[in-house]
């Protein structure tokens, strides 16, 4: 299948969204954000048995695969919200 075939950027999305969920603290922090709506990585660093740096860490990975998107917010502060399509592809 040649790169530029939709079926294979299907096939490239789905291997960035598993990959992203095949770990359980980003799980729990798109858990958190779909439970609890947009949030800074201080605020599910809160919620949640991670670190704060973890986190970001983690927002990172899961914005790369799509899975979250980020917005400026107040202060400087970015928050971080749920984004669905990804795993539909997947």
């Amino acid at each position: 299948m040649p790169p530029d075939h939709p079926a294979a950027d299907a096939e490239a999305v789905a291997e960035q969204v598993f990959t992203a969920l095949a770990d359980p603290s980003r799980r729990a922090i798109l858990g958190a954000l779909a439970a609890g709506g947009p949030a800074t990585a201080t605020d599910l660093a809160g919620r949640l048995p991670i670190t704060r740096q973890a986190i970001a860490n983690h927002l990172v990975l899961l914005a790369g695969a799509g899975l979250v998107a980020a917005a400026p917010g107040e202060r400087r502060r970015v928050r971080y919200r749920v984004r669905s399509a990804p795993m539909h592809v997947a």
